[in-house]
């Protein structure tokens, strides 16, 4: 293949013009169970055993015809859309450090799945319903990396999952505890094993953020480190202190194009790790207030209301925006972003919203440099 050709894959930030894009699926989706990396709560009915097994007919149809919205409108702005293969999340996980009765589901490739340039790395992951979460999305991998030799694939060492690997006690801390450690980032995994999702990391050309959270630890930065640093990146861990129960940076801190971040009013930067941005001239933008509250998301969501800032850029100039967000339509608006509102809140169930039910394949330009200014001593 001639190299001025463009390559199969190819995404080195959040924002460029979109051409080829993983929309997720909720087939077969199933409740998450109870585990060491995860304890699932009914909202506003803690104390009510979780649901188990698989989702309803209802409300997989329901998150289905949202998904199929969302990869219609991509279409309309020229975008091809791809779609996980069929698996069945009702299966058992059995290895010899674990077991699990079911998996989860594949609404959400960005969790698992993230586009590095001309490469594809799968996570690590943190919970054992995931541990094959990646399934779904080989066929595909496959196809991409047999279409060009320039598409590098990558798949990060896979935990153990062992109990050892967790703090099993964690969810049974008393809240003074727990908000002691957080503070400290430990979280229910420990820092032994490399250990990561890939919806923590948000891609700036050169320079890659990855939050330490409850689904990343520091082992987890330190492998993206050595292994990214020597091609050209630069990785950066940032943290959210007053976010006790952080997971995933795309409801946090949300590039949209170079020199503007959406930022979260109530999960700020810590002290110091906002210098990066303001030194080289990106401008921090707390997002609205969520049209829905804590105790208004629905019933089995495990996610916070924070889903509202979880949008998806088209191009630099477009946005897609849950179509009940309104104030935040109208901050976007005022920036002068082409705003397109989609019905989403039935996806919200599954874990995520627009950002997270997509792996981008293929976006136009390359790799920049939006830190002219940064000091950065590589690790390795």
């Amino acid at each position: 293949m001639p190299n001025d050709f463009p390559p199969a894959v190819n995404s080195w930030n959040e924002w460029d013009t979109l051409r080829e894009m993983v929309v997720g699926s909720a087939d077969n989706a199933c409740f998450e169970p109870a585990e060491p990396g995860c304890r699932p709560a009914i909202r506003n009915a803690p104390d009510k055993p979780f649901p188990t097994g698989p989702k309803s007919k209802k409300a997989i149809d329901l998150a289905n015809e949202e998904l199929a919205g969302l990869a219609a409108l991509l279409e309309s702005q020229g975008v091809t859309v791809r779609r996980p293969e069929t698996h069945d999340f009702s299966a058992p996980v059995t290895t010899p450090d674990f077991e699990v009765e079911n998996q989860y589901c594949a609404v959400c490739p960005r969790d698992v799945m993230i586009t590095m340039g001309n490469e594809i790395i799968e996570a690590s992951m943190s919970r054992r319903a995931r541990y094959f979460e990646y399934q779904p999305y080989r066929k595909l991998v496959y196809e991409y990396w047999n279409a060009d030799p320039r598409v590098g694939w990558t798949t990060a060492p896979k935990p153990s999952m062992k109990d050892g690997m967790y703090r099993e006690d964690f969810w049974d801390w008393p809240l003074e505890k727990r908000h002691a450690k957080m503070h400290s980032f430990e979280f229910c995994i420990n820092q032994d094993e490399v250990v990561f999702d890939a919806a923590d990391m948000s891609r700036l050309g050169r320079d890659i953020l990855v939050q330490e959270s409850m689904t990343t630890n520091r082992a987890g930065i330190h492998w993206l480190k050595r292994h990214l640093e020597p091609r050209g990146f630069r990785v950066h861990p940032v943290h959210f202190p007053l976010d006790f129960f952080p997971s995933h940076i795309d409801c946090t801190f949300v590039p949209l194009r170079p020199g503007l971040i959406l930022t979260n009013p109530e999960r700020p930067l810590r002290e110091g790790e906002e210098k990066m941005f303001l030194d080289n001239d990106w401008q921090l933008v707390d997002v609205p207030q969520p049209v829905l509250a804590n105790d208004e998301m629905p019933m089995y969501c495990q996610s916070s209301k924070w889903l509202s800032m979880n949008v998806l850029s088209i191009s630099p100039t477009k946005v897609i925006c849950e179509e009940q967000e309104k104030p935040l339509q109208e901050l976007l608006s005022s920036f002068g972003f082409e705003v397109f509102p989609i019905p989403f809140r039935n996806v919200f169930e599954y874990g995520g919203s627009l950002h997270c039910a997509t792996w981008d394949i293929h976006r136009d330009g390359d790799r920049q440099d939006y830190f002219p200014s940064l000091q950065y001593e590589p690790l390795f």
